[in-house]
């Protein structure tokens, strides 16, 4: 697997040409720094994947509502699950703004799928 590193402190990876100020970089430091990265990566690939899921079973709530004439958006909804992320991200002590931009962030892709899902059922 390539291991890219976007979304850290530490500017050029290992190996990378222009790493610079990396090359005096204490060798258990550059391996520890290695582990984190690759525990991000790792994750990384873990939201994409429940993301991926989650748009699975969306898709079929679009199909669901597109059959039986439902809106695509559901409004009381959206506001319960804000709330409810909102909450699990204060207990996992994430910032409970973040979490709810970015949970309005997959809502508008998902009533977007809506739309299209019943504008080609009619």
């Amino acid at each position: 697997m390539t291991t890219r590193h976007t979304s850290d402190d530490s500017g050029a990876a290992e190996g990378t040409p222009g790493a610079g100020a990396g090359d005096a970089v204490d060798p258990a430091v550059r391996a520890e720094l290695s582990r984190l990265r690759d525990s991000i990566d790792n994750i990384d690939a873990a939201v994409v994947h429940m993301l991926a899921e989650r748009f699975k079973c969306t898709q079929q709530v679009g199909h669901l509502k597109a059959n039986h004439q439902l809106p695509p958006a559901d409004p009381a909804r959206e506001s319960r699950q804000i709330a409810r992320l909102r909450e699990l991200a204060e207990n996992a002590k994430l910032d409970p703004a973040f979490a709810e931009k970015f949970l309005n962030f997959i809502i508008a892709e998902v009533i977007r799928h809506h739309e299209s899902i019943a504008d080609g059922s009619r």
